[in-house]
């Protein structure tokens, strides 16, 4: 099984493709840029961009998971969901299945959340109910991370020093929520 995983550092951080394509007996590439959107991936005139269209016309693919710069469901909604919109028809035109890697909130009461004056229950419920409403727009996998972190917030170590992105333990909840979805979609497979 052959992933591209289209995103930011939240894609990259400790070693998530890596894990999951131990997780999923297959390979997994990143493409990502600190703090890139998803929108930047459909730009070939940038570096990043140029790279994955030309992957996406170039190479095969199973899966694309695909996750937004953290606050951009938010912060940029119409701009989000037209990004999803085009990457999706993109990714089954060369034949893969899109998967929609959903992130969390910023640490309660971390500095991050307190600097953009935000309520993490709303910024959890937010970014939840917009990466599904992407998927059933687009008919993509959703792989909801958010709403683990979510459950399992104060149960568990899953961020970083920074409040932002995942610890190591964050990153093995994610690869294993993205398998999750993965599998269920080759399990289902006639």
């Amino acid at each position: 099984m052959r992933i591209l995983m289209l995103g930011n550092s939240f894609t990259e951080a400790c070693g998530l493709p890596q894990l999951l394509a131990a997780s999923t007996d297959g390979t997994a590439v990143a493409h990502t840029r600190g703090g890139a959107r998803l929108s930047e991936h459909l730009n070939p005139a940038t570096r990043l961009g140029a790279r994955t269209q030309a992957a996406l016309r170039e190479q095969h693919w199973d899966y694309v998971v695909l996750q937004e710069m953290s606050h951009g469901p938010l912060t940029a909604p119409d701009r989000f969901y037209d990004s999803v919109r085009r990457l999706c028809a993109q990714i089954r035109q060369c034949g893969a299945v899109p998967v929609l890697y959903a992130t969390w909130a910023y640490r309660k009461g971390g500095d991050k959340l307190a600097a953009k004056g935000w309520d993490y229950d709303e910024m959890a419920r937010g970014l939840s109910a917009a990466y599904r409403r992407a998927a059933q727009e687009n008919n993509a996998l959703l792989a909801d991370v958010g709403a683990r972190f979510y459950a399992l917030a104060g149960t568990l170590d899953l961020y970083a020093a920074d409040g932002v992105h995942p610890s190591e333990q964050g990153a093995r909840l994610a690869a294993e929520v993205l398998s999750a979805a993965i599998e269920k979609r080759e399990e289902a497979k006639p």
